[in-house]
C-alpha cells in the first residue's frame, strides 16, 4: 500500500499539509510526491507543454494536447496530467493518489479496507458541475466528464485493464479523456463513499456521516479569498507542523 500526492512547486504549503495529515494516522506508509520534473527525467512524461506568463504576471501551463476550439488547454497544476503515471511508479499492489488541495480527518488507511480487487479504480463518483468560472488564485475552472472523480483514486495495480494506461496513451491523449478513465470499462470504475473526497463548498453528505477527506477544489485557506471556507482553521493549525516535517 503506498499513497502518492500530487505536487506542485507553487502548493508547497497544500503539499506538506496534505503528507502530515497522513502521517497524524499511519508514520510507516509509503508516500511519495508526484513530481513532473522526475517524470520528465525519467522520460515517463513528455506531453507537448508550454508555460506561458498571464497579464498577472503569473505562469499558466498548457497542455497543447488539450487544446479545443472552446478550451485553450490550461491546466491548474503540474501534476493535473502526470497522475495517470501512478500505476508506472509502483510495481504492484494498490496505491491511492490525492490532489495536494486535500487534508484527511480519518485514518487513511481505512480507505484500503474498502479496495476491490474485481475494480481497476476507485473513486468518489461526484455529479460536480461548478457554477464558477475561477479557482486556485486565478486559475480557470474546467468542466469535463466525470469532473473530480480523479483528484482521489485508488488504483489496482494488478487489474489486468489498468495495463491499457501505457505511458504512450497518457502521452498522446486529452487529458479530459484521461480523467473521464477513457481506459476503463463502467463496470471496472468501483464506488467509494463520499465522505473519502468531500468537496469543500460542494458536497452534502447524508445521515450524520462526517467528511473522511476534505478537499479544497476551490482553493486552500493560505489563498486570498478562501481563509474562511468550512475545514480552513483544522488546516491552517496543521500547516506549522506540516511545514516544519519538510
Amino acid at each position: 500500500m503506498t499513497i502518492c500526492i500530487g505536487y506542485d512547486p507553487k502548493e508547497v504549503a497544500a503539499f506538506a499539509v496534505a503528507r502530515h495529515s497522513i502521517r497524524k494516522f499511519d508514520r510507516h506508509v509509503p508516500i511519495r510526491g508526484v513530481v513532473l520534473d522526475d517524470l520528465i527525467r525519467r522520460g515517463l512524461y513528455n506531453r507537448p507543454t508550454k508555460m506561458k506568463v498571464n497579464g498577472d504576471g503569473k505562469v499558466e501551463i498548457i497542455d497543447e494536447l488539450s487544446i479545443r476550439e472552446d478550451y485553450d488547454g490550461r491546466i491548474s497544476t503540474q501534476h493535473a496530467n502526470a497522475r495517470f503515471l501512478v500505476p508506472h511508479l509502483v510495481p504492484g499492489g494498490w496505491v491511492l493518489f490525492i490532489d495536494s488541495d486535500t487534508m484527511f480527518l480519518k485514518n487513511p488507511m481505512r480507505l484500503f479496507d474498502l479496495a476491490r480487487k474485481d475494480k481497476a479504480v476507485m473513486c468518489v463518483k461526484h455529479d460536480h458541475k461548478p457554477d464558477y468560472d475561477k479557482k486556485m488564485d486565478g486559475q480557470l475552472q474546467t468542466v469535463y466528464a466525470r469532473k473530480n472523480w480523479s483528484s482521489v483514486m485508488l488504483f489496482n495495480c494488478d487489474h489486468p485493464s489498468n495495463r491499457r494506461l501505457t505511458v504512450d496513451l497518457i502521452n498522446t491523449i486529452p487529458g479530459r479523456d484521461l480523467h473521464r478513465f477513457c481506459w476503463l470499462e463502467d463496470y471496472e470504475i468501483g464506488a467509494l463513499p463520499p465522505e473519502w473526497n468531500y468537496l469543500v463548498g460542494h458536497s452534502k453528505l447524508e445521515n450524520g456521516t462526517t467528511p473522511a477527506l476534505v478537499h479544497f477544489t476551490k482553493g486552500v485557506p493560505d489563498m486570498a479569498g478562501y481563509e474562511n471556507q468550512e475545514y480552513a482553521d483544522q488546516w491552517r493549525a496543521m500547516l506549522p507542523y506540516a511545514v516544519g516535517a519538510l
